[in-house]
Protein backbone atom coordinates (compact mmCIF):
# COMPACT_ATOMS: atom_id res chain seq x y z
CA UNK A 1 0.00 0.00 0.00
CA UNK A 2 1.30 3.48 -0.78
CA UNK A 3 2.35 5.73 2.14
CA UNK A 4 -0.78 7.81 1.66
CA UNK A 5 -3.83 7.65 -0.52
CA UNK A 6 -4.83 10.58 -2.69
CA UNK A 7 -7.68 11.93 -4.75
CA UNK A 8 -7.25 13.81 -8.02
CA UNK A 9 -9.49 16.85 -8.28
CA UNK A 10 -10.07 19.05 -11.30
CA UNK A 11 -9.35 22.24 -9.38
CA UNK A 12 -7.44 23.22 -6.21
CA UNK A 13 -9.83 22.47 -3.34
CA UNK A 14 -9.43 25.55 -1.15
CA UNK A 15 -12.11 28.10 -2.00
CA UNK A 16 -12.63 31.36 -0.22
CA UNK A 17 -15.98 32.10 1.41
CA UNK A 18 -17.77 35.06 -0.09
CA UNK A 19 -18.05 36.83 3.25
CA UNK A 20 -15.81 36.88 6.33
CA UNK A 21 -16.71 34.05 8.62
CA UNK A 22 -15.74 33.02 12.09
CA UNK A 23 -15.18 29.29 12.25
CA UNK A 24 -12.63 26.90 10.78
CA UNK A 25 -15.46 24.84 9.28
CA UNK A 26 -15.89 27.59 6.69
CA UNK A 27 -12.76 26.31 4.95
CA UNK A 28 -13.46 23.24 2.77
CA UNK A 29 -9.80 22.15 2.87
CA UNK A 30 -10.47 18.49 1.99
CA UNK A 31 -7.08 17.37 3.23
CA UNK A 32 -5.07 20.28 1.83
CA UNK A 33 -4.02 21.48 5.28
CA UNK A 34 -0.73 19.88 6.31
CA UNK A 35 -0.17 18.42 9.75
CA UNK A 36 1.67 20.84 12.04
CA UNK A 37 4.54 18.43 12.69
CA UNK A 38 5.25 18.13 8.94
CA UNK A 39 5.35 21.90 8.40
CA UNK A 40 7.16 22.94 11.57
CA UNK A 41 9.00 26.21 11.04
CA UNK A 42 6.99 27.08 7.92
CA UNK A 43 4.54 29.90 7.30
CA UNK A 44 1.84 28.41 5.08
CA UNK A 45 -0.66 25.94 6.48
CA UNK A 46 -1.29 24.07 3.22
CA UNK A 47 0.17 23.09 -0.13
CA UNK A 48 -2.67 23.31 -2.63
CA UNK A 49 -1.79 22.93 -6.31
CA UNK A 50 -1.17 26.03 -8.39
CA UNK A 51 -3.87 27.62 -10.48
CA UNK A 52 -2.46 26.36 -13.79
CA UNK A 53 -2.59 22.67 -12.88
CA UNK A 54 -5.29 20.55 -14.55
CA UNK A 55 -5.60 18.42 -11.43
CA UNK A 56 -5.02 18.96 -7.73
CA UNK A 57 -3.92 15.97 -5.66
CA UNK A 58 -4.81 16.01 -1.98
CA UNK A 59 -3.81 13.46 0.64
CA UNK A 60 -6.48 11.89 2.81
CA UNK A 61 -6.41 9.30 5.55
CA UNK A 62 -8.04 6.07 4.37
CA UNK A 63 -8.34 4.69 7.89
CA UNK A 64 -4.88 3.13 8.07
CA UNK A 65 -3.26 6.25 9.58
CA UNK A 66 -0.95 6.33 6.56
CA UNK A 67 -0.68 10.13 6.62
CA UNK A 68 1.38 9.83 9.79
CA UNK A 69 4.10 8.14 7.74
CA UNK A 70 4.66 11.15 5.46
CA UNK A 71 7.97 12.97 6.05
CA UNK A 72 8.23 16.62 7.10
CA UNK A 73 8.81 19.30 4.49
CA UNK A 74 12.52 19.84 3.90
CA UNK A 75 14.13 22.61 1.91
CA UNK A 76 15.37 21.48 -1.50
CA UNK A 77 17.37 23.57 -3.94
CA UNK A 78 17.42 23.29 -7.74
CA UNK A 79 19.28 25.30 -10.37
CA UNK A 80 17.46 27.96 -12.38
CA UNK A 81 18.94 27.98 -15.88
CA UNK A 82 17.58 31.35 -16.99
CA UNK A 83 19.66 32.98 -19.74
CA UNK A 84 19.02 36.52 -18.48
CA UNK A 85 18.99 37.92 -14.97
CA UNK A 86 17.61 41.47 -15.30
CA UNK A 87 13.80 41.57 -15.26
CA UNK A 88 12.00 44.59 -16.72
CA UNK A 89 8.67 46.13 -15.72
CA UNK A 90 6.60 49.15 -16.70
CA UNK A 91 4.48 49.45 -13.55
CA UNK A 92 3.63 53.14 -13.06
CA UNK A 93 3.45 53.04 -9.24
CA UNK A 94 6.90 51.70 -8.37
CA UNK A 95 10.17 53.58 -8.54
CA UNK A 96 12.22 51.22 -10.71
CA UNK A 97 11.96 49.64 -14.13
CA UNK A 98 14.37 46.72 -13.65
CA UNK A 99 15.17 44.21 -10.95
CA UNK A 100 17.14 41.07 -10.16
CA UNK A 101 16.01 38.03 -8.18
CA UNK A 102 18.92 35.70 -7.35
CA UNK A 103 16.45 33.11 -6.03
CA UNK A 104 12.96 31.84 -6.85
CA UNK A 105 10.95 30.89 -3.80
CA UNK A 106 11.87 32.13 -0.34
CA UNK A 107 12.63 30.16 2.80
CA UNK A 108 11.63 33.05 5.06
CA UNK A 109 8.08 31.71 4.68
CA UNK A 110 6.26 35.03 5.16
CA UNK A 111 2.62 33.97 4.93
CA UNK A 112 1.51 37.23 3.30
CA UNK A 113 4.22 37.29 0.59
CA UNK A 114 2.75 38.61 -2.66
CA UNK A 115 5.43 36.68 -4.62
CA UNK A 116 3.97 33.30 -3.68
CA UNK A 117 1.74 33.03 -6.80
CA UNK A 118 4.86 33.05 -9.01
CA UNK A 119 5.59 29.45 -7.97
CA UNK A 120 2.45 28.41 -9.87
CA UNK A 121 4.35 29.23 -13.10
CA UNK A 122 6.71 26.38 -12.19
CA UNK A 123 3.90 23.87 -11.63
CA UNK A 124 4.40 24.12 -7.86
CA UNK A 125 2.26 25.27 -4.97
CA UNK A 126 2.35 28.88 -3.78
CA UNK A 127 1.92 27.34 -0.31
CA UNK A 128 4.57 25.18 1.31
CA UNK A 129 6.34 24.53 -2.00
CA UNK A 130 7.16 28.25 -2.29
CA UNK A 131 9.14 28.21 0.94
CA UNK A 132 10.66 24.73 0.66
CA UNK A 133 11.37 24.19 -3.06
CA UNK A 134 13.88 26.87 -3.95
CA UNK A 135 15.64 27.70 -7.21
CA UNK A 136 19.02 29.42 -7.36
CA UNK A 137 20.71 31.29 -10.19
CA UNK A 138 24.40 30.46 -9.75
CA UNK A 139 25.28 32.15 -13.05
CA UNK A 140 23.56 35.40 -12.06
CA UNK A 141 26.78 37.46 -11.58
CA UNK A 142 28.19 36.35 -14.95
CA UNK A 143 24.87 36.91 -16.71
CA UNK A 144 24.58 40.36 -15.14
CA UNK A 145 28.05 41.36 -16.30
CA UNK A 146 27.17 40.24 -19.81
CA UNK A 147 23.94 42.25 -19.85
CA UNK A 148 25.64 45.37 -18.50
CA UNK A 149 28.28 45.06 -21.22
CA UNK A 150 25.70 45.03 -24.03
CA UNK A 151 26.19 48.05 -26.34
CA UNK A 152 22.59 49.21 -26.02
CA UNK A 153 22.34 48.95 -22.23
CA UNK A 154 21.31 52.20 -20.52
CA UNK A 155 21.98 52.27 -16.75
CA UNK A 156 19.24 52.95 -14.22
CA UNK A 157 18.91 51.76 -10.64
CA UNK A 158 18.52 48.00 -10.32
CA UNK A 159 16.22 46.88 -7.50
CA UNK A 160 17.02 43.62 -5.72
CA UNK A 161 14.69 41.92 -3.24
CA UNK A 162 11.42 43.23 -4.62
CA UNK A 163 10.09 39.71 -5.23
CA UNK A 164 12.02 37.19 -3.13
CA UNK A 165 14.62 38.01 -0.49
CA UNK A 166 18.22 38.04 -1.80
CA UNK A 167 19.50 37.46 1.76
CA UNK A 168 17.35 34.46 2.64
CA UNK A 169 19.15 31.68 4.58
CA UNK A 170 20.71 29.86 1.60
CA UNK A 171 22.59 33.05 0.65
CA UNK A 172 25.00 32.30 3.51
CA UNK A 173 26.29 29.33 1.55
CA UNK A 174 25.60 30.35 -2.06
CA UNK A 175 26.82 33.99 -1.89
CA UNK A 176 25.10 34.80 -5.18
CA UNK A 177 23.99 38.21 -3.93
CA UNK A 178 27.53 39.10 -2.96
CA UNK A 179 28.71 38.11 -6.42
CA UNK A 180 26.08 40.39 -7.96
CA UNK A 181 27.21 43.29 -5.78
CA UNK A 182 30.81 42.74 -6.84
CA UNK A 183 29.77 43.04 -10.49
CA UNK A 184 27.73 46.18 -9.82
CA UNK A 185 30.59 47.77 -7.88
CA UNK A 186 33.06 47.14 -10.72
CA UNK A 187 30.61 48.68 -13.17
CA UNK A 188 29.75 51.56 -10.82
CA UNK A 189 26.09 50.72 -11.30
CA UNK A 190 23.44 51.94 -8.77
CA UNK A 191 21.48 49.37 -6.73
CA UNK A 192 18.61 49.49 -4.24
CA UNK A 193 18.16 46.50 -1.92
CA UNK A 194 15.08 45.36 0.02
CA UNK A 195 15.41 42.62 2.64
CA UNK A 196 14.16 41.24 5.96
CA UNK A 197 17.51 39.67 6.80
CA UNK A 198 20.33 40.87 9.02
CA UNK A 199 22.67 38.95 6.69
CA UNK A 200 22.88 42.13 4.61
CA UNK A 201 25.49 43.47 7.07
CA UNK A 202 27.90 40.83 5.72
CA UNK A 203 28.23 42.98 2.60
CA UNK A 204 28.75 46.31 4.37
CA UNK A 205 32.25 46.51 2.92
CA UNK A 206 30.96 46.62 -0.65
CA UNK A 207 27.87 48.67 0.14
CA UNK A 208 29.87 51.28 2.04
CA UNK A 209 32.26 51.82 -0.88
CA UNK A 210 29.32 52.09 -3.27
CA UNK A 211 27.38 54.43 -0.97
CA UNK A 212 30.28 56.89 -0.91
CA UNK A 213 29.68 57.31 -4.64
CA UNK A 214 25.86 57.41 -4.35
CA UNK A 215 25.54 53.93 -5.82
CA UNK A 216 23.74 51.96 -3.08
CA UNK A 217 20.90 52.13 -0.58
CA UNK A 218 19.21 49.50 1.59
CA UNK A 219 15.64 49.13 2.86
CA UNK A 220 14.80 46.67 5.62
CA UNK A 221 11.21 45.61 6.28
CA UNK A 222 10.16 45.62 9.94
CA UNK A 223 6.65 44.22 10.17
CA UNK A 224 6.33 44.02 13.94
CA UNK A 225 8.38 44.56 17.10
CA UNK A 226 6.56 41.65 18.75
CA UNK A 227 8.90 38.63 18.41
CA UNK A 228 6.02 36.15 18.70
CA UNK A 229 3.92 37.78 15.97
CA UNK A 230 6.98 38.21 13.74
CA UNK A 231 7.99 34.57 14.14
CA UNK A 232 4.45 33.40 13.40
CA UNK A 233 4.14 35.55 10.26
CA UNK A 234 7.76 35.32 9.08
CA UNK A 235 9.08 32.07 10.60
CA UNK A 236 12.59 32.05 9.13
CA UNK A 237 13.29 35.76 8.75
CA UNK A 238 15.56 37.69 11.13
CA UNK A 239 14.03 38.74 14.44
CA UNK A 240 12.86 42.36 14.79
CA UNK A 241 15.78 43.22 17.08
CA UNK A 242 18.32 41.88 14.57
CA UNK A 243 16.72 43.89 11.78
CA UNK A 244 16.93 47.07 13.83
CA UNK A 245 20.55 46.32 14.67
CA UNK A 246 21.25 45.80 10.97
CA UNK A 247 19.70 49.19 10.21
CA UNK A 248 21.98 50.76 12.83
CA UNK A 249 25.11 49.12 11.42
CA UNK A 250 24.24 50.16 7.89
CA UNK A 251 23.47 53.73 8.97
CA UNK A 252 26.67 53.98 11.01
CA UNK A 253 28.59 52.88 7.91
CA UNK A 254 27.13 55.79 5.94
CA UNK A 255 24.83 53.65 3.80
CA UNK A 256 21.42 55.29 3.11
CA UNK A 257 18.81 53.20 4.89
CA UNK A 258 15.02 52.99 4.82
CA UNK A 259 12.69 51.23 7.21
CA UNK A 260 9.68 49.69 5.51
CA UNK A 261 6.60 49.11 7.66
CA UNK A 262 5.37 46.42 5.35
CA UNK A 263 2.87 45.05 5.17
CA UNK A 264 0.50 46.94 7.40
CA UNK A 265 -2.24 44.49 8.43
CA UNK A 266 -5.31 46.10 10.03
CA UNK A 267 -6.19 44.82 13.52
CA UNK A 268 -2.95 42.80 13.60
CA UNK A 269 0.10 45.07 13.40
CA UNK A 270 -1.23 48.50 12.40
CA UNK A 271 -1.06 49.68 16.03
CA UNK A 272 2.74 49.34 15.84
CA UNK A 273 3.38 51.87 13.06
CA UNK A 274 4.58 54.63 15.38
CA UNK A 275 6.66 52.29 17.54
CA UNK A 276 8.44 50.78 14.53
CA UNK A 277 9.24 54.21 13.10
CA UNK A 278 10.47 55.43 16.49
CA UNK A 279 12.77 52.41 16.90
CA UNK A 280 14.13 52.81 13.38
CA UNK A 281 14.78 56.53 13.84
CA UNK A 282 16.78 55.74 17.00
CA UNK A 283 18.80 53.29 14.88
CA UNK A 284 19.81 56.15 12.60
CA UNK A 285 17.34 55.62 9.75
CA UNK A 286 16.45 58.74 7.77
CA UNK A 287 13.78 57.42 5.42
CA UNK A 288 10.62 55.35 5.83
CA UNK A 289 7.80 53.87 3.77
CA UNK A 290 4.83 51.56 4.25
CA UNK A 291 2.73 49.18 2.16
CA UNK A 292 -0.75 47.92 2.92
CA UNK A 293 -1.32 44.15 2.98
CA UNK A 294 -1.80 42.75 -0.52
CA UNK A 295 -3.69 39.50 -1.13
CA UNK A 296 -3.41 38.62 -4.84
CA UNK A 297 -4.48 35.22 -6.18
CA UNK A 298 -3.52 32.28 -3.90
CA UNK A 299 -2.15 34.59 -1.18
CA UNK A 300 -5.71 35.39 -0.12
CA UNK A 301 -6.55 31.80 0.82
CA UNK A 302 -3.16 31.14 2.39
CA UNK A 303 -3.57 34.20 4.58
CA UNK A 304 -7.12 33.17 5.53
CA UNK A 305 -5.90 29.74 6.63
CA UNK A 306 -3.03 31.24 8.60
CA UNK A 307 -5.28 33.79 10.32
CA UNK A 308 -7.83 31.16 11.31
CA UNK A 309 -5.07 28.89 12.63
CA UNK A 310 -3.28 31.55 14.69
CA UNK A 311 -5.72 34.41 15.38
CA UNK A 312 -9.26 33.03 14.87
CA UNK A 313 -10.76 35.69 17.15
CA UNK A 314 -9.53 38.44 14.80
CA UNK A 315 -10.43 36.82 11.50
CA UNK A 316 -13.78 38.54 10.94
CA UNK A 317 -12.48 41.96 12.02
CA UNK A 318 -9.29 41.79 9.92
CA UNK A 319 -11.12 40.91 6.71
CA UNK A 320 -13.84 43.47 7.30
CA UNK A 321 -11.18 46.19 7.54
CA UNK A 322 -9.28 44.84 4.54
CA UNK A 323 -12.43 45.05 2.43
CA UNK A 324 -13.12 48.55 3.72
CA UNK A 325 -9.74 49.56 2.26
CA UNK A 326 -10.10 47.59 -1.00
CA UNK A 327 -13.43 48.83 -2.31
CA UNK A 328 -15.36 45.93 -0.78
CA UNK A 329 -13.01 43.26 -2.16
CA UNK A 330 -10.23 41.21 -0.62
CA UNK A 331 -7.78 42.81 -3.04
CA UNK A 332 -7.76 45.52 -5.68
CA UNK A 333 -4.73 45.60 -8.00
CA UNK A 334 -5.50 49.03 -9.45
CA UNK A 335 -2.40 51.10 -10.20
CA UNK A 336 -1.83 53.83 -7.64
CA UNK A 337 -4.11 52.20 -5.06
CA UNK A 338 -2.78 48.66 -4.59
CA UNK A 339 0.01 49.76 -2.22
CA UNK A 340 -2.01 52.11 0.02
CA UNK A 341 -5.69 51.23 -0.38
CA UNK A 342 -8.65 53.61 -0.29
CA UNK A 343 -11.31 54.73 2.16
CA UNK A 344 -11.30 56.18 5.70
CA UNK A 345 -9.23 53.41 7.30
CA UNK A 346 -6.55 53.59 4.61
CA UNK A 347 -6.47 57.38 4.94
CA UNK A 348 -6.08 57.09 8.72
CA UNK A 349 -3.14 54.69 8.39
CA UNK A 350 -1.48 57.01 5.87
CA UNK A 351 -2.01 60.08 8.04
CA UNK A 352 -0.65 58.34 11.14
CA UNK A 353 2.43 57.35 9.16
CA UNK A 354 2.96 60.91 7.90
CA UNK A 355 2.55 62.47 11.36
CA UNK A 356 4.99 60.02 12.91
CA UNK A 357 7.56 60.66 10.16
CA UNK A 358 7.23 64.42 10.62
CA UNK A 359 7.70 64.09 14.38
CA UNK A 360 10.81 61.94 13.95
CA UNK A 361 12.31 63.95 11.11
CA UNK A 362 12.06 61.11 8.63
CA UNK A 363 11.84 61.62 4.85
CA UNK A 364 13.11 65.19 5.06
CA UNK A 365 15.52 64.33 2.29
CA UNK A 366 15.43 61.41 -0.11
CA UNK A 367 18.68 59.71 -1.09
CA UNK A 368 19.23 59.70 -4.83
CA UNK A 369 21.49 57.31 -6.64
CA UNK A 370 23.51 58.27 -9.69
CA UNK A 371 24.41 56.65 -12.99
CA UNK A 372 27.20 59.16 -13.69
CA UNK A 373 29.94 56.72 -12.75
CA UNK A 374 28.75 53.82 -14.88
CA UNK A 375 31.59 51.98 -16.64
CA UNK A 376 30.38 49.39 -19.13
CA UNK A 377 32.14 46.06 -18.48
CA UNK A 378 34.52 44.93 -21.19
CA UNK A 379 33.28 42.05 -23.32
CA UNK A 380 35.55 39.27 -24.53
CA UNK A 381 37.17 40.43 -27.74
CA UNK A 382 36.70 44.15 -27.08
CA UNK A 383 39.67 46.24 -28.19
CA UNK A 384 41.37 48.17 -25.41
CA UNK A 385 41.35 51.96 -25.65
CA UNK A 386 44.61 53.63 -26.68
CA UNK A 387 43.98 56.58 -24.37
Amino acid sequence: MSPASSHALKHPPVTAPSEPAGAPSDFPELGVAIDRARRRGRGAQSNASGRYEAEARVAFDDGWQSLEELPPFKTTVAVDTSRKVITRNDSPDIGFDRSINPYRGCEHGCVYCFARPTHAYLGLSPGLDFESKLFVKPEAPALLEKELAAPGYEPRMIAIGTNTDPYQPIERERKIMRGILEVLERASHPVGIVTKSALVVRDIDILQRMAKRNLAKVAISVTSLDPKLARTMEPRASTPSKRLEALKQLSDAGIPTTVMVAPVIPALNDAEIERILDAAAHAGVKEASYVLLRLPLEVRDLFREWLMANYPDRYRHVFTLIRDMRGGRDYDAKWGERMKGTGPMAWTIGRRFEIACDRLGLNKRRSKLTTDHFARPKRNGDQLSLF
